[in-house]
């Protein structure tokens, strides 16, 4: 019996150490393929013609991006940083060089195959909110998902989800001149969830809006980052807001003149418990 007994338990603890080997081993898989860029750029050129004039927007810029990353994008107006996230976002093309997105180049894509692209893996958001004035916060979230053919009930369903995720459970009614600013950037990054994308660009999400609001989004951010894995490209002039990413790419004379990791990463949530409240900020 004894002799059985430890027959059972070696056979038991041999089973334990395949099954831990095999877990090891499908994690590192995970993590290897976490590892692969979703964003590559390959010696990207931009040129845009002005009449007999070139102006080279992007001059061979090589960049790669990992899933679940969150990269700050700076540099001065006219740096090429608008139009690396325009190509990025496939609004533009490149006039050479390849960019490969989630594994397929779509450098050569046609308009119609770059819009599919955008609509099924990108979500955008704006400074400006861009919201339809005289439609709902909830009608607003719905529109992207318009063009996907999904069912009304569908629809009413993913843009009330996606306004609770963003703490506007309540407002789904409410039109954009009747919501702050903050509330209106919220709405605008509920339409960019509501695809389910898994990247988010966001162009100075922040640069109409107070500190604390500013702050309230990169809670945002950094949550739909951290807990949905969704690759985040924000855009700033704001050095402080960049300090919210874990990694900041500066832009100059349409090239990459620096690309660093945020050493000491601000969190949002953790300020936030420490910022007062502002009256602008009350829901009314």
């Amino acid at each position: 019996m004894r002799g059985e007994r430890v027959q059972l338990a070696a056979e038991a603890d041999t089973k334990i150490i395949e099954s831990t080997a095999e877990a090891e081993s499908r994690a590192a898989g995970e993590r290897a393929t976490k590892t692969e860029p979703v964003i590559k750029f390959d010696h990207i050129h931009k040129i845009y013609k002005m009449g007999d004039i070139e102006v080279h927007a992007l001059r061979g810029v090589s960049l790669a991006i990992r899933q679940g990353e969150f990269v700050a994008v700076m540099g001065v107006s006219g740096s090429g940083k608008s139009t690396m996230m325009n190509i990025i976002g496939c609004l533009d093309q490149p006039t050479r060089g390849t960019y490969i997105l989630d594994g397929h180049d779509v450098s050569k894509l046609s308009k119609d195959d770059r819009a599919d692209i955008r609509n099924l893996k990108i979500g955008f958001v704006f400074q400006g909110f861009n919201l339809l004035s005289r439609t709902s916060a909830i009608e607003n979230v719905e529109l992207p998902m318009l063009y996907s053919g999904i069912e009304t009930a569908e629809r009413k369903r993913r843009a009330q989800e996606a306004l609770e995720s963003v703490g506007l459970a309540g407002r789904e009614n409410n039109h954009p001149n009747q919501l702050s600013g903050g509330q209106q950037q919220r709405v605008a990054i509920a339409r960019a969830l509501v695809n389910h994308p898994t990247i988010i660009l966001a162009d100075e999400p922040t640069g109409a809006l107070d500190s604390r609001t500013s702050v309230e989004v990169m809670e945002i951010f950094q949550r739909l980052n951290r807990e949905r894995g969704i690759t985040l490209l924000l855009v700033t002039h704001e050095h402080d807001i960049a300090e919210y990413a874990q990694r900041v790419v500066i832009f100059r004379d349409g090239k990459i003149r620096s690309d660093e990791p945020v050493l000491h990463r601000r969190d949002a949530a953790d300020e936030l418990k420490t910022m007062p409240v502002l009256d602008d900020d009350d829901d009314d």
